[in-house]
């Protein structure tokens, strides 16, 4: 099993990651990938990039390393009222949007009812692309209700590889999540999360033993062929699409 394309991805501009996006763009294509999605974190997070980060992408072209690149951003859920911590001017700015919760924005735990307002909340929203590691056992919620919400929002499921490192305690959980995806026809990225060209490279092995123990098929994977990636994207009406496409297919 091989994907197209990262969507989820992290530079030097948070200092816990450690390459810039041009060392990103080509470990991806040293990969295999065709297209790359960059998401730093949003200003919430304590290292951050500056706002600023996200206003100014007509400075990047559309193609580095030979690489087709989404230029986007990982927003922090803040509230079980699915706040984000990007004003909505700005996430429509975004090629991609990963919704995620993180410590740092939501500490402690949550009970089962306030994760599924959380996440039916962020699922009305019409500028979240992607569900960033949902899967984390603070945040446990009824992954049956919410997948099918998700699917009527158009939402797509993230299996993070970089999970396996930092958050172990979730991983029999993303098995359930994956089921539940499968159940309700939910489609999923296949993501590394890569904070460096080492995990970019190497970041999805246990995630293609995931998919391959439950035979999840391709249509519902988005970064699996060209075609389901440039149909996301039009789907979920973004500006890049047409040009994305254009150079995809």
């Amino acid at each position: 099993m091989q994907m197209i394309a990262d969507l989820h991805t992290h530079t030097l501009c948070a200092t816990h990651a450690y390459n810039t996006l041009n060392e990103m763009a080509a470990a991806a294509r040293e990969t295999g990938y065709c297209a790359l999605a960059v998401t730093d974190h949003a200003s919430s997070m304590p290292d951050s990039a500056h706002i600023w980060h996200f206003q100014n992408w007509k400075a990047l072209p559309r193609v580095v390393e030979g690489v087709v690149m989404l230029y986007g951003a990982e927003v922090n859920v803040m509230d079980t009222k699915g706040g984000l911590d990007m004003p909505e001017s700005l996430l429509k700015q975004q090629d991609w949007v990963v919704a995620s919760i993180h410590s740092a924005c939501v500490p402690g735990l949550l009970t089962r009812k306030e994760a599924n307002r959380l996440w039916l909340a962020v699922a009305e929203n019409p500028y979240v692309d992607i569900i960033g590691h949902s899967e984390q056992e603070n945040y446990r919620y009824d992954y049956d209700l919410v997948t099918k919400a998700f699917v009527r929002n158009h939402k797509v499921v993230e299996l993070n590889g970089n999970s396996f490192n930092v958050r172990k305690d979730g991983v029999p959980n993303m098995r359930a999540l994956l089921a539940a995806c499968l159940e309700n026809g939910c489609r999923i990225s296949v993501d590394s999360d890569a904070h460096s060209t080492l995990q970019l490279k190497n970041g999805l092995t246990a995630l293609y033993a995931m998919l391959e123990e439950l035979d999840f098929p391709q249509e519902l994977i988005i970064n699996a062929t060209r075609e389901n990636l440039v149909r996301e994207l039009q789907e979920h009406k973004k500006p890049c699409a047409k040009e994305v496409g254009g150079i995809l297919l």
